[in-house]
């Protein structure tokens, strides 16, 4: 074997290693950047890589790879048949517009071919590159020192895992150096092989190496990470901490879009983002995800955006027979906060603004976003129309479990490697409950005591085979919404119930000082990146999805109501007085007899008739006291009861309140009729009394009914209101 040979086996061998490494530049995009069909751009890597090393002359190479460029855009982008006229008027407008997109520096509007295209070229000018450093100028170390620089920068701050990348890029790397270093002795010396088996005495011992070398390396111990996350310290330091498209990297700080790696602590930032103006406090929505991966969350398909005609938005979320209120809200956003998503209250059916944006929806995880122009291209200011749903406690129990069929496929998926006690957990969590809406709130409440914790501190990550889910039930109890939700959301899966992870923000906080210009029946919110969130959606056949809140501390905004009648006691019968009841015994009262008078011709004696008139005024005085008592009773049963309550921190006081008013009410004739609601029945009592104050006492009796919120001080602030309605009924 000559020495021309020799050195071509080892520079064929060396080059391939230059593409493996290459190779492994490639394979993140797809989850780190919107790169689609990267196979494909592998395959052309590969065709470029193997004209190089044929060192083809550039007349042959450079018409062979052009035409498997022009091929792959056609390919992917083009529905004109190939290398026709109007394919090349196609492509033609393609190159203009771009051009004209690059002078004006807009290099985020270029079309996908256009940028494909350019992304190919480089593939192209890279397969020169590294022929040149491995085989002509033999600088591996370099290339091979920034892959590694490349492969722990990408597995640091962002979702790709590096892991196997890692192991893969040192055995590759290991060999080319090696083999490099053998080729430059073999020149040097002008070594001779005779045959090809005199190689292996050199690659044996190579080989040796670099597997012992990996043996060790991947069975040795390792070190759980010394450093805090670097991320949510550089997004809470930035101008823009928390805002922004967050791209892939895991944003810790405010709201973020990858959440393929959940985890860990975070840094508390209340930047302010938007303002809401809007009836009441409310969570703000802005997607859902549906694939759980063991580590996080993901979507299923990618984004499919539908124009919304006129601001007109097509999402329904529940069905007809919701009962809704029509309400508007304003927002705001600050003008750093650069959201090309909008946020939205539950039942969104408008959204207005300025006029050169478009309203752009993916039906699947419910994303708004904007499409503006060149010089605004974030929606700062609009106004939203939404529907406010009330869902019926009633309606929710009696639902069905019969769950169409893309439903279940969509949102029943779980992890093979999720461990088997979790779905235990969930069959102990239920017990007995046999409807949908009682085991959905067994679970929801299951997080409010068994141990669990919410902090945003000492979160721990899980492990490379560690379920986040799993380790938060069983190991820590600690974490955030993140924790609380997506555990609840693979506890409800696992009894085969359909459920999504949502996230937005939640209702923030209410400002001190009001505008004096807002309508009466607005308030202004102000939230900050702190107020980012996530909560559960659970699907019920026929009435569509419902939010639920499992986070310890936090209450959904979206109302339930009961539709049981209420047994309001009816008062219009007169009292029945004591001496006329039936005994204990079932009997009637013993009669007392006069004595006829002895001698006297029938006519009584002073003393016989002074004890009549006595007898009657003992038998005159229970009676109209009684009488007195009765008529009265909501007065005395009044003061009583306001001392009784204001002296009560019972959890129930609220409850017991409320019902006494609805009997009060009642008594004045102002009585709650059949199938209303106890909202509509406060406004119809608002309207009467000139107030809305009823309304306000309705509102915290259904959290503290539907939504355990049990805490004795909200009372306290109502009480002054419940006393101020009985005096109005009373009156």
């Amino acid at each position: 074997m000559n020495l021309g040979f020799q050195q071509r086996v080892y520079q064929s061998i060396i080059y391939l290693c230059g593409f493996l490494l290459f190779w492994e530049w490639l394979r993140p995009l797809e989850e780190i950047s919107d790169t689609g069909s990267v196979p494909v751009f592998v395959l052309y890597a590969a065709f470029c890589f193997l004209i190089s090393f044929f060192q083809v002359r550039w007349w042959i190479s450079f018409p062979l790879k052009l035409a498997g460029m022009l091929f792959i855009l056609d390919s992917l982008f083009l529905s004109e048949a190939l290398f026709s006229k109007p394919w090349f008027t196609v492509l033609y407008l393609h190159i203009t517009y771009n051009i004209d997109l690059i002078m004006s520096q807009s290099w985020g509007e270029m079309t996908p071919v256009f940028r494909s295209a350019l992304f190919l070229i480089l593939l192209w000018l890279m397969s020169y590159l590294l022929y040149y450093w491995f085989v002509v100028a033999k600088r591996i170390f370099t290339f091979v020192l920034l892959t590694f620089i490349y492969m722990t920068v990408l597995d640091t701050f962002t979702a790709y895992e590096a892991d196997q990348a890692i192991v893969r890029t040192f055995i590759v790397s290991l060999l080319a150096l090696g083999l490099s270093n053998i080729t430059k002795e073999v020149e040097h010396e002008a070594i001779s092989f005779q045959g090809l088996r005199k190689l292996w005495k050199v690659a044996l011992p190579l080989i040796l190496f670099v597997s012992l070398s990996t043996a060790v390396g991947f069975a040795s111990p390792k070190l759980d990470p010394q450093w805090p996350d670097p991320v949510p310290f550089i997004k809470s330091t930035a101008e823009n901490a928390g805002f922004g498209e967050g791209g892939s990297v895991i944003q810790k700080v405010g709201y973020g879009e990858d959440d393929s790696r959940l985890g860990g602590s975070f840094v508390q930032d209340e930047s302010p983002v938007f303002q809401a103006l809007s009836p009441d406090k409310q969570y703000w929505r802005i997607e859902s995800k549906d694939v759980y991966t063991g580590k996080g969350w993901e979507r299923s398909e990618g984004l499919d955006y539908q124009i919304q005609e006129n601001g007109k938005i097509d999402l329904n979320m529940f069905e007809g027979n919701v009962k809704t209120e029509k309400r508007q809200a304003f927002i705001k956003f600050e003008q750093n906060a650069f959201f090309s998503r909008l946020v939205y209250p539950y039942g969104v059916r408008e959204v207005s603004g300025e006029e050169e944006f478009d309203y752009l929806l993916d039906q699947q995880s419910g994303i708004i976003s904007t499409e503006g122009s060149e010089q605004q291209q974030y929606a700062q200011n609009y106004q939203v129309t939404y529907d406010s749903p009330s869902f019926s406690f009633n309606q929710m129990r009696e639902a069905s479990e019969d769950d169409p069929e893309e439903i279940k496929e969509q949102y029943l998926q779980l992890p093979r490697s999720l461990p088997r006690r979790v779905g235990e957990l969930a069959e102990d969590i239920i017990g007995s409950n046999d409807n949908r809406y009682d085991k959905v709130k067994a679970v929801e409440q299951y997080f409010n005591s068994n141990g669990f914790e919410y902090q945003t501190k000492d979160v721990p990550v899980p492990d490379r085979n560690e379920d986040y889910v799993d380790q938060f039930l069983f190991e820590s109890k600690v974490g955030y919404c993140d924790n609380f939700s997506t555990s609840m959301v693979v506890l409800l899966r696992t009894l085969d119930i359909p459920a999504r992870w949502v996230k937005g923000f939640s209702g923030g906080e209410r400002v001190s000082n009001q505008p004096e210009d807002i309508p009466d029946d607005l308030d202004l919110y102000q939230i900050t990146n702190s107020n980012a969130h996530s909560w559960v959606e659970v699907y019920f056949p026929e009435i569509g999805w419902v939010p639920f809140e499992p986070t310890q501390g936090f209450n959904s905004s979206v109302d339930f109501y009961e539709e049981v009648e209420e047994e309001v006691q009816q008062d219009d019968q007169p009292a029945v007085p004591a001496s006329q009841q039936e005994g204990a015994a079932g009997g009637k009262p013993q009669e007392i007899e006069d004595e006829p008078a002895a001698s006297t011709g029938g006519v009584t004696t002073p003393e016989t008739s002074s004890f009549g008139w006595l007898k009657w005024l003992l038998l005159a005085i229970p009676v109209v006291a009684a009488v007195l008592v009765y008529f009265s009773r909501y007065k005395w049963m009044t003061a009583w009861k306001i001392r009784k309550f204001k002296g009560s921190d019972e959890a129930n006081i609220y409850q017991d309140a409320y019902h006494y008013l609805l009997k009060v009410l009642a008594h004045k004739g102002i009585h709650r009729v059949d199938g209303q609601t106890l909202r509509e029945f406060a406004k119809e009592v608002d309207r009467q009394f000139e107030t809305n104050e009823m309304s306000r006492l309705t509102h915290q009796y259904e959290r503290i009914l539907y939504r355990n919120d049990e805490e004795s001080t909200q009372w306290m602030k109502m009480t002054e209101l419940w006393e101020n309605l009985i005096k109005r009924a009373l009156s």
